[in-house]
């Protein structure tokens, strides 16, 4: 009897192990056979997905925040420098200086990571760690 059962789970193993390898094969194969023409829809889907990296690329999304003390009577990191860029470094710098009496804010244009007004340490740092550089 224990004879016939191992004959049995080999047996058993040895389809389980031929499932697996197809089972690997078919999940491997491409789905579209090379030379194959594209369907209209999919092609629709492509130029759709091309047209949102495009947007994605013109988004506001390198953002980065910088916070210092702009007077050195004054502590807590009140004042800060918030860089907003697209891909290509176009966006705009935020400043807000806090001192005792009043807070002043500021914004500057910023064209391919670079400004044509004078940038303090603080804004070119936001800049710099907005475009990945620190």
């Amino acid at each position: 009897m224990a004879d016939v059962l191992g004959w049995i789970a080999v047996g058993l193993a040895a389809v389980a192990l031929v499932v697996a390898v197809l089972a690997w094969r078919t999940a491997r194969s491409p789905r579209r056979r090379r030379g194959t023409p594209i369907p209209a829809e999919l092609e629709a889907v492509r130029d759709e997905v091309e047209a949102l990296r495009d947007d994605a690329a013109e988004a506001l999304r390198h953002l980065a925040v910088v916070r210092y003390d702009a007077f050195g009577d004054m502590g807590g990191h009140l004042s800060w420098s918030m860089a907003v860029l697209d891909d290509e470094g176009n966006g705009m710098v935020l400043t807000s200086i806090h001192g005792r009496s009043d807070t002043r804010s500021y914004a500057k244009s910023i064209t391919h990571w670079s400004c044509t007004q004078q940038l303090s340490p603080e804004e070119t740092e936001a800049i710099g760690y907005a475009r990945g550089r620190r």
